[in-house]
């Protein structure tokens, strides 16, 4: 039991509300704000010495680590951390500046083998893996919540449903790469993983008492052992309205645009909207203004100031016109799995019922065991078997095909006797 952990003994899966049904969680009370760390806030750590210390203490520290990261999305270009936060029994509470100590590697090394406590993993993992941290095994709260049944799974909200603490949500969008960090920034940060083990441990019993812990033990070790993604292809693909983009001559403008305002953004290490906005991409390629006088009097171009700019983004289109055909993006990229859905019922009319009958049982299993129909078993898994069943439908095909695109065991379990019973109800 941690430090926190005695003081929230009493306030175990005490709830506010959107806890899971069942005998395990309390009735609702009002929840206690969480206003200062135990231990008061730690100093930065910003130079080699003090890391040092840093890592003997988590080094000689006991029991899981609570490890949390604020990136600064919104103001600087990519993803990378600007404050780690951790805290392990018998180390108390760091706080480390990365832009100071560049690389944690040491760090990461001292803590192998320990369990890792995270609160939606997948989104810190990243820039925690950039500056040399990357667990063995951990435990990632947001997940545990999903698959335990709680309604709201942010980590303000679990802190509050599961444990009765209220915690400050005032700075989570600021710009963490402001130097030096304000006192109340950091006071919410070292909050962050103040009750983070504690909740651990209540979810892990609830997960228990659910028979659910082995489940989600697959995927936390699934989770940890990922490879990092490989690098989108076509990323300005995704510019915001690419819909409204009919034309391979525009679709050309946005790339050159998109390109540009990149490069603009990684040189200067700002967000790339900060540089120019989706919504002016999306209006100069559907446009094609010829002249600079045009392309000022387009929203988002008009109000920057300097020919200079201007100029710049009128080339980045004069490029696009000037491209031959054959240079021209194709109008999508190419399909390596199923169509869309929508398109199911023209194509292939039976694929089309197979999939009607399939997400309607995959719904009404994830209802019965109180979990998102997502975390049960990826949807898109279901559309590539609908779409391409076994040529003989049975339960052990079924589980070979869903193994095969990556389900996990107890996934497999769960639902492959539901979906051979969809597929052999409507396959030819």
């Amino acid at each position: 039991m941690t430090d926190a952990h005695k003081t929230a003994a009493d306030t175990t899966l005490r709830t506010t509300g959107g806890a899971p049904p069942g005998d395990g969680v309390a009735a609702p009370e009002v929840p206690t704000p969480l206003l200062e760390p135990r231990d008061g806030i730690p100093p930065v750590v910003a130079d080699q010495a003090a890391l040092d210390e840093v890592v003997a203490a988590f080094a000689a520290g006991h029991g899981p680590v609570a490890v949390d990261a604020e990136r600064a999305s919104g103001y600087r270009y990519g993803q990378r951390a600007y404050l780690v936060q951790l805290r392990r029994a018998g180390a108390g509470t760091a706080l480390i500046d990365p832009v100071g100590c560049p690389d944690l590697s040491g760090l990461g090394a001292a803590l192998a083998g320990t369990e890792w406590v995270l609160h939606a993993a997948t989104q810190d993992l990243p820039c925690l893996r950039d500056i040399g941290m990357v667990p063995d095994r951990l435990f990632d709260t947001e997940l545990a919540g999903r698959l335990a049944g709680f309604a709201r799974v942010g980590l303000g909200a679990m802190v509050e449903t599961v444990l009765g603490y209220s915690l400050e949500k005032g700075h989570s969008a600021v710009d963490w790469s402001t130097r030096p960090l304000p006192e109340p920034w950091l006071r919410y940060a070292a909050l962050d993983v103040e009750l983070l083990v504690d909740l651990r441990d209540a979810l892990e019993e609830e997960l228990t008492r659910q028979g659910k812990l082995e489940w989600a033990l697959e995927e936390f070790a699934a989770i940890a052992a990922a490879p990092p993604p490989a690098p989108r292809k076509d990323p300005w693909r995704r510019t915001s309205g690419m819909h409204r983009v009919r034309r391979r001559r525009q679709m050309a403008v946005v790339r050159e645009l998109w390109t540009l305002r990149d490069s603009i953004a990684q040189r200067r290490d700002i967000s790339p909207g900060k540089v120019l906005g989706d919504a002016a991409i999306i209006e100069a390629a559907l446009a094609l203004p010829g002249n600079t006088r045009a392309l000022a009097a387009l929203n988002g171009f008009g109000n920057r100031a300097g020919r200079r700019q201007l100029d710049q983004w009128q080339a980045a289109i004069d490029r696009a016109r000037a491209l031959p055909d054959s240079e021209l993006p194709q109008p999508g990229q190419p399909v390596t799995g199923p169509p869309p859905p929508r398109a199911w019922a023209d194509k292939d009319p039976a694929a089309a019922a197979r999939l009607t009958v399939a997400r309607a049982a995959v719904a009404a299993h994830a209802e019965r065991l109180s979990m998102p129909q997502e975390n049960l078993i990826a949807p898109d898994s279901v559309r590539r078997l609908c779409w391409e069943p076994p040529a003989e439908v049975s339960e052990e095909t079924v589980s070979h095909a869903l193994a095969a695109l990556g389900a996990r065991r107890w996934q497999v379990e769960q639902v492959a006797p539901v979906l051979t019973a969809a597929l052999s109800a409507t396959v030819d």
